[in-house]
């Protein structure tokens, strides 16, 4: 059975690759990427994105959890990829059998992951986390020699990279400074004993718009692949990355079109009166779609290229916007909730800022119900 679609997602494969290669002139030839791919690929689709781009250059995938590198596993085989979060207790053998690079924290982390590529007779790949001021994972600078120590005397373990997390590159100089020199006093002690591997990452997507100087040999975008800038109180570096395009746009439908008085309410909870007399437009998405509850009364969509208010609580299925500066609205009107119409556009991060979110977040939450289209010279 065909259905007419009442919500999607477009992606713009050309805009993915733009984006990448904007990231390679950054950084430069020597200079390795490691896209992050984590939560469905931002919200994208993680299975045909990463495989656009492989094709188009990327050097390594970063993903959340050992089910995220199945999926790209499935697409490449020998795709390099590492695992950001700590494995469970049932995700070490797996990780070791897929040749998927894992995350380590501490010298436990090691013994274990040590015995199970023994039992497997096979190299497990290493990338050690400095917990430099973000607090999540990753060990203290103090004990890194140690572990680095413990993985070089193995046989079964190799020591891929090394690397840590920026807390707030997008604003505080001062503490973002102060990591970076904790993790290159780190670097030092390790160069010192010849101890140093093939990768050092530490530079996020902020740290490639606000930071000159990046630490390492790898970089590890994530938002700024899919051409959204991290907000920050910071100037960015030059002025390149305005050539960055959102490779997302959110669209939905108009269902159904009424007039209310003054006075009259709207949605569950009657969180809106008019002040006047006011023509309504039934939007066919809602929070069971990714649309934020938050947007209620909050944020704007785009409809004939006109900035339209929500009005009201956003429901499960359905949302009401203020259609009455378009006379000629009609049911079936396409609705841009995220994306770009005649002049006007809504990103990522304006429904962010207008719903108290974050453009990771808005994106992320586009559920599994809305289906992904690929535009672009390479889509399938």
């Amino acid at each position: 059975m065909t259905c007419e679609r009442r919500c999607w997602v477009e992606v713009d494969l050309d805009a993915l690759r733009n984006n990448l290669s904007w990231i390679r002139h950054r950084v430069g030839k020597e200079t390795k990427v490691m896209t992050v791919v984590k939560a469905d690929a931002y919200g994208h689709g993680l299975k045909q994105i990463a495989g656009h781009l492989m094709q188009n250059g990327t050097d390594f995938f970063g993903v959340a959890n050992l089910e995220e590198a199945h999926a790209i596993r499935l697409t490449g085989k020998d795709w390099p990829i590492l695992m950001l979060g700590s494995c469970l207790d049932t995700e070490w053998a797996q990780a070791v059998e897929w040749g998927v690079s894992v995350t380590i924290s501490s010298l436990e982390e090691v013994i274990r992951l040590h015995r199970i590529a023994e039992h497997q007779k096979k190299t497990a790949k290493v990338h050690l986390k400095v917990d430099t001021g973000m607090g999540r994972l990753g060990c203290q600078p103090g004990s890194v020699l140690e572990l680095a120590g413990f993985i070089h005397s193995t046989n079964r373990l190799h020591f891929e990279g090394i690397y840590t997390h920026f807390a707030d590159v997008e604003t505080d100089v001062v503490f973002t400074r102060s990591q970076k020199l904790l993790f290159r006093s780190v670097l030092r002690r390790f160069e010192s004993r010849l101890l140093l591997p093939s990768f050092v990452h530490s530079s996020n997507s902020g740290a490639l718009i606000y930071d000159r100087t990046l630490v390492g040999n790898m970089v590890r975008p994530g938002l700024l692949v899919y051409g959204i800038i991290p907000p920050g109180h910071r100037k960015p570096v030059g002025a390149m990355h305005r050539r960055l395009k959102p490779s997302l746009a959110f669209y939905s439908r108009v269902t159904h079109i009424k007039w209310i008085g003054r006075g009259d309410s709207l949605s569950y909870g009657r969180t809106y009166k008019a002040r006047r007399r006011t023509k309504v437009a039934t939007v066919s998405s809602g929070y069971g779609d990714g649309y934020p509850l938050a947007a209620s009364n909050q944020a704007e969509v785009l409809i004939r290229g006109v900035r339209c208010p929500v009005l009201g609580r956003v429901t499960m299925d359905q949302t009401l916007v203020d259609v009455t500066a378009i006379p000629e609205v009609t049911a079936g009107d396409l609705v841009t909730l995220i994306g770009t119409h005649g002049n006007e556009a809504v990103s990522a991060t304006e429904l962010a800022s207008r719903t108290g979110s974050i453009a990771w977040q808005v994106l992320t939450n586009i559920t599994y119900r809305v289906p992904r289209i690929y535009r672009g010279t390479r889509a399938s």
